[in-house]
Parts: structure tokens; C-alpha cells; sequence
């Protein structure tokens, strides 16, 4: 792990920042297909995005390339290689001039592996492999919203074995404890320590009550620094409004202080103000 991040990760607290998509949705511009091309057509919004969470209090963000791997950008009209270049430029920029580190966010590839589906373990490391190798770039590489422990795991592989970027890993849980592919807390953490993340987390899915209860059986079978960014609660169905504010959010995310949790930061439905709201709150003496 780079000295960077181990500075990083000595502090107190540490801020992930929050969702991009929700900040997207706000800004009225039409997303489409392909959120990532976004970082070529509006430039500067991305970078604005970017630098609220930084001035939210965010020590480390992550870049618009969710969804940029090659099979997700068919049609898109850019490469893997260049969006993921180009939006871990305009993450550094935003953070230029701040200790703000920047994480190559990668999601899932959108195809499940054998032996569910049809996408070969090798493929998917090769696609994977292309992503990581295009964001060296960037501070650290953090796998998100994951289902797929083979799918992490090719991930992680491709990282460790074609960069020397710290890696960060998060799946995605439902509250039975399992994510939709079945992957436990236990196997997640067992394995993903086994290869050598330097952290491990939980995102997306639930809010913070929902999570906490995971978070702890987490916190109990690794010795990783352990990562939470919860939803904002859930949707509502007519309006798309997540049903826990900021102050609600920054409340219940300071109880994962209390398991020893103290990285941090927001998934969807979450905003800048939700960064620093939490950053303020956790920041207090009790």
C-alpha cells in the first residue's frame, strides 16, 4: 500500500464521498445510456460534482467510471481506456491543491460468470485487467456494488497483478445477509483478505439501520480496515426521494464508530451535504 493511502488510513475518520448518479439526476442533464461518456460531454460537471465533496470534507473520491468496462460502453462510441482516463483526470484536478485521494470506482461487468452464466473467469480478469491498467493513474482501485465473489475476485487479481494501486472492496448485501448471488459476509471476507485488499466494505442495497447489523458480523471475521457507504434509505416509488435525510444519515452512520468503523461515506441518494453533515457530527466529542 502506498504511503498516501496509509496516511490516509491512520486517520480518525475517513470521508468516502457520496453518490455521483444522485448528483447526476439533480443537475437535470439527460444521463442516457452511458453515465461515464459524461466526463467527455460535460466535462466540467463531473469536475464540479467532484470538487463539492471535496469541499463536503470527502478524503477520498471516486471517479465517474462505474460502469465503464468494455462491454457496458458497446455503442458508446469511446473506449474503456479513454473514459477511465480521462475521469480519473478530472477527479485529480478537482482535488488538486487538497490531501484528496482519488479511487477508480469499478462495478460489476453486467454478465454473470460461469458457472450461472456464460462470461468466461478469464474474460471477465481481461476486461477487469484493461479497466485497472487505464486508471493507474488514479490513488487506489475500489471494487463496488459487487454481487459476484468470482467476479471480485477476478477483479482484485487484475488489480494486484497488473498495478501496484492499494485495492478496496465492497459487495452489496441484502438484510438476509447475503448478496443477490448468495455470497456471505464470512466467504467475503474470508477470501478478499486471503487476497490481500487492503480494505473491505459494504455498499449500496440498504440504509445505515439496515446495514449496521451486517457491518458488525463483518467487523468480527477481519482484521481489514472495514468501509460502509449505505443508501439513503429507500426510494420512493412515485417521487424517486430516498426517505432518510441528511441529519437522519449522519446520525445513525456515528453508531458504526462504536464497532470500530471509521471509514465512511454515502451511496445512492446521498449528497454533499450528507458528506460534511457526517464529517461535522462524527468530528464532535460525545
Amino acid at each position: 500500500m502506498s504511503n498516501s493511502i496509509k496516511e490516509i488510513l491512520n486517520k480518525p475518520l475517513v470521508m468516502l464521498d457520496g453518490a455521483m448518479g444522485t448528483m447526476l439526476m439533480k443537475s437535470g442533464v439527460e444521463i442516457g445510456k452511458y453515465p461515464e461518456v459524461l466526463c467527455f460531454t460535460h466535462t466540467d460537471l463531473i469536475e464540479n460534482i467532484h470538487k463539492q465533496y471535496v469541499d463536503a470534507g470527502a478524503d477520498i473520491i471516486y471517479t465517474n467510471t462505474f460502469g465503464a468496462n468494455r462491454k457496458k460502453l458497446t455503442g458508446s462510441g469511446y473506449s474503456c481506456a479513454d473514459i477511465i482516463k480521462e475521469a480519473v483526470k478530472i477527479a485529480k484536478n478537482a482535488a488538486h491543491g487538497t490531501e484528496t485521494k482519488v479511487a477508480l470506482s469499478i462495478g460489476s461487468i453486467g454478465e454473470l460468470l460461469k458457472p450461472i452464466g456464460t462470461l468466461e473467469h478469464d474474460e471477465a480478469y481481461d476486461i477487469l485487467k484493461e479497466m485497472v491498467i487505464a486508471g493507474e493513474e488514479a490513488d487506489l482501485v475500489v471494487f463496488e456494488t459487487m454481487m459476484d465473489l468470482n467476479e471480485v475476485k477476478a477483479g482484485v487479481l487484475a488489480a494486484k497483478e497488473n498495478t501496484s494501486l492499494p485495492v478496496f472492496a465492497s459487495m452489496t448485501y441484502e438484510k438476509t445477509g447475503r448478496t443477490f448471488m448468495g455470497c456471505t459476509i464470512e466467504s467475503m471476507a474470508g477470501t478478499l483478505e486471503e487476497l490481500g485488499v487492503d480494505a473491505v466494505g459494504i455498499n449500496c442495497s440498504l440504509g445505515p439501520k439496515a446495514i449496521f447489523p451486517l457491518a458488525e458480523k463483518l467487523v468480527g471475521c477481519t482484521k481489514l480496515p472495514v468501509f460502509i457507504k449505505a443508501n439513503a434509505g429507500l426510494p420512493d416509488p412515485e417521487t424517486g426521494q430516498y426517505n432518510v435525510s441528511a441529519e437522519e444519515f449522519a446520525l445513525q452512520m456515528k453508531e458504526y464508530a462504536k464497532i470500530g468503523i471509521k471509514i465512511m461515506g454515502g451511496c445512492c441518494g446521498t449528497s454533499p451535504e450528507y458528506i460534511k453533515l457526517m464529517k461535522n457530527l462524527m468530528s464532535k466529542n460525545d
